[in-house]
């Protein structure tokens, strides 16, 4: 079992912590170039920039919140098989 780790922008502080349990909703946009997927952390705490990989799992576990100038970035590690 490998965990890939995925970045997500989260817009308003505080909505979750390090170490809670993150659902992920996945939705897809076509492109040009092919089939793009992009996650929501359940309920709109924070979204996932697009990407061709799909994910096999849609739950994770928060490992870091990092703190930008007008957002924070949240790291979910999720196992995938």
């Amino acid at each position: 079992m490998t965990v890939r780790k995925m970045e997500f922008r989260m817009e308003r502080a505080g909505l979750i912590q390090e170490g809670d349990r993150a659902l992920l909703k996945e939705d897809s946009i076509s492109t040009m170039a092919g089939v793009m997927y992009y996650y929501t952390i359940k309920d709109a705490v924070a979204m996932s920039n697009n990407t061709k990989n799909r994910l096999n799992n849609l739950e994770g576990v928060v490992s870091a919140i990092e703190a930008k100038e007008s957002y924070w970035t949240v790291t979910v590690d999720i196992e995938e098989s």
